[in-house]
Parts: C-alpha cells; sequence; structure tokens
C-alpha cells in the first residue's frame, strides 16, 4: 500500500473544499441588520412532496414533432411546513420563467414554507425547458388557466380527508409570484380582465415582461401587487418594463436592484453562474437560439394583444443588445437574498395573522429596505401611504 503525503492530504483537501463551494455557495447577505434579521430561516421544518395533476379540459397545443395532447400535464413539487401549530397556512403558487422548470426558485420556495407558508410549482407544459419540442414562448397565454387549475387542485385537498393537505390551507390568503415569462403569468392571473384568477390576494412578478399593459390592465382589480426588477437586465429591460410601474399601478411597489441581471433571479445561478460577469449573457445565446428568427418574445404575444383588457402591443426592441458593455453585475447569491427579502416583507405585510407584524413588514419594506441596503430602490406609490413616520 502506497504512503499517503501530507502534501497529498492537502492536495485531496482542498480538492474537496473546492468540490463543496460550488455545491454549496456561501450566503451573500444584505448590508442592512433589518434586512438580515427577515432573511433569517422560519422556524418550521420542510416537507417537500411531489405534485402532479392533469386538467383534461384544456388540450396542450402542437408544438414541432410533439403532436399536442388532449390534457394540460402539471407536474412539480409542493413545499410546506411539517408542524400544523400555526393553523391554516397561505398559499402562494410559484411560476417559473421561459426555458426553466418548477425547481428553478426552491430558494424562495423553501424559505416561505420555513415560515409557515404553503407553496407549490409546477412545470408548465410548453415553456419548461424539457417540453416536447422544445420550449414555446406563446403557451405563456395558457398558465394563467394553469395556475387557476392547480389553486383548485390544492384547495380541493384541503378539504379532503386524510390528505396531508387537510384543513391546512387559508383560502383567503392566497398570493401569486413568478420570474420573467412566470412574472408575465402572474400578471395575467392576477389582473387581466379575463383570465385573473379572484382567489388572489397578492401579487409579485420578478422580472416579468410587462411593457404591453397599461394603466388600463392594472386597475381592473384591487390586487396588492410588487414588481422586482435588475437594473442591468439584458433580457427584459428595466427602463421599459420595471420603472414605468408606479406610473401604471400607482398603488404597486416596485423594488429596483441597482447591476442585478435577469438571469441570476434564477436559483441555479448562485452555483453555476457565480463568477460570470454577467449571467445574461449566458441566457441571451440560449434564448437567440431557441427564438431563432423571433428575437423580440413580443412576437409571440400578439393573442394576448387587448384593447379592452389593457394590453398593447409591446414596444419593438432587441434582446440582449451591447451585451458586452454591461458592467459587472451583482452576485447572483446577493440578488436572491434582497429578492427573498423583499418578497417575504410583502406577503408578511398581506398574509400575516399578526396586526403588527404586518404593519412592521410594510414599514420595513417602504421605509428601511432601500435605506439600508445602497443596491436597492423602493417606490412605494399609495401603497406606503399607510405606513408610520419614522
Amino acid at each position: 500500500m502506497k504512503k499517503i503525503t501530507i502534501t497529498a492530504l492537502v492536495a485531496l483537501g482542498a480538492m474537496l473544499g473546492t468540490a463543496v463551494a460550488l455545491l454549496h455557495p456561501p450566503a451573500l447577505l444584505p448590508q442592512g441588520d433589518q434586512s438580515r434579521h427577515r432573511l433569517a430561516v422560519g422556524p418550521y421544518e420542510v416537507i417537500e412532496e411531489s405534485f402532479a395533476v392533469t386538467d383534461p379540459s384544456r388540450k396542450t397545443q402542437s408544438n414541432g414533432d410533439f403532436t399536442g395532447s388532449s390534457s394540460r400535464v402539471l407536474e412539480g413539487k409542493l413545499w410546506r411546513p411539517a408542524s400544523t401549530e400555526s393553523g391554516p397556512a397561505p398559499l402562494l403558487v410559484y411560476c417559473h420563467g421561459f426555458m426553466s422548470h418548477h425547481m428553478e426558485g426552491t430558494y424562495l420556495t423553501n424559505f416561505f414554507a420555513s415560515h409557515g407558508y404553503v407553496v407549490v410549482a409546477v412545470s408548465f407544459p410548453l415553456t419548461n425547458y424539457f417540453a416536447p419540442g422544445g420550449p414555446l414562448v406563446d403557451d405563456v397565454i395558457h398558465q394563467p388557466e394553469d395556475v387557476h387549475f392547480v389553486i383548485d387542485s390544492v384547495l380541493a385537498r384541503n378539504g379532503k380527508d386524510g390528505d396531508s393537505l387537510e384543513g391546512r390551507i387559508d383560502p383567503q390568503r392566497i398570493g401569486v409570484l413568478g420570474v420573467s415569462l412566470g412574472g408575465l403569468t402572474t400578471q395575467l392571473v392576477s389582473f387581466h380582465g379575463r383570465l385573473r384568477d379572484p382567489r388572489i390576494q397578492g401579487a409579485v412578478s420578478i422580472a416579468g415582461p410587462s411593457s404591453m399593459m397599461n394603466q388600463k390592465f392594472f386597475s381592473a382589480v384591487d390586487v396588492p401587487f410588487m414588481m422586482i426588477a435588475g437594473e442591468a437586465d439584458a433580457i427584459v429591460p428595466f427602463p421599459l418594463n420595471g420603472e414605468p410601474i408606479p406610473k401604471k399601478d400607482p398603488d404597486s411597489v416596485l423594488i429596483g436592484l441597482k447591476g442585478a441581471s435577469h438571469t441570476a433571479f434564477a436559483g441555479i445561478a448562485a452555483y453555476i453562474f457565480r463568477w460570470l460577469h454577467n449571467p445574461d449573457t449566458v441566457a441571451c445565446a440560449n434564448i437567440e437560439k431557441t427564438l431563432k428568427a423571433k428575437s423580440n418574445p413580443a412576437d409571440y404575444l400578439g393573442a394576448l394583444v387587448s384593447e379592452k383588457f389593457g394590453i398593447t402591443p409591446a414596444k419593438r426592441v432587441r434582446l440582449c443588445t451591447d451585451i458586452d458593455q454591461i458592467p459587472r453585475t451583482m452576485r447572483p447569491g446577493l440578488q436572491h437574498s434582497l429578492t427573498t427579502v423583499a418578497t417575504f416583507s410583502f406577503f408578511e405585510s398581506l398574509f400575516s395573522q399578526d396586526a403588527s407584524k404586518r404593519r412592521s413588514a410594510r414599514r420595513f419594506l417602504v421605509r428601511d429596505f432601500g435605506a439600508e441596503n445602497p443596491e436597492v430602490t423602493v417606490t412605494a406609490g399609495n401603497y406606503g401611504i399607510t405606513v408610520p413616520a419614522p
């Protein structure tokens, strides 16, 4: 047997350390003390279970060599607290982005479940990365009804004897959140005059395309809304999508993240893109390849245009222009931390059963979050009117 030298052990240790660092990137915490406090994992053990439902009433369209299906199959995961001591929980539906899947936002789904929420995410039939025939942007118009069906299915289990969700959901506290195309889905299922689900009581769009929506769209229903957007987003540009939100929806909250990219909102970015100058360079290449000749997603969303519902033709802007000139973007880990703090504070301001905690979460989000984190800008509009003065 060969003798193992100290040098070999040190080398092996270094290799193992590198592997651990790759698999478990260090947490990048916000600067502010209150933000760090709100980022703490909750008191509940989290149970993750498979979730699969099929809507037989709606078809899945054909796509490339995929001939279509007579139903919509929605498979994913559900996260819930192991304990029932807090009583019926709020329900959140997470919507993934284009060319992604239901595990995209686990840094959010696990976090919320640890604080007593039930969270469900499914892979949408034709916009997920593994879609038959390849990811198809224009199937997004069917996703609001997918969300509606998921909510139906979860609430049915909530009333079913012996189910793991029996009595676990408060149907008066339902929210939806999503990233990118999932953010667009969030907006549609929350506000669209025909596609909206009236059970939704709070919505967060993270880097969701919104340039097509006008004030009429957002005023159709009074749903608390927050947009989180990266100011260095090369795919869903901030000036066209995030920045106009306060004028379109005066009751909303806009969180701008300075130096944040589009791609880094996905959970996997903290593992594989943490050293990149700008993660959007990778996503841009994949999107352009997938969309081929139609490099503007708006070309695929014409079916949504409706003066009646406040959706106008999108301004034609080519994606990923001047990508090489964009400065180094925010580290994905920090982007995740700030996004988690913002989304948790927003939903707690709506859904916490403790009135003082609701007021505290709202006050923090509107007044303190941006003040203690230089990467964050907050425009609260009428959402901040009831916040007590310092």
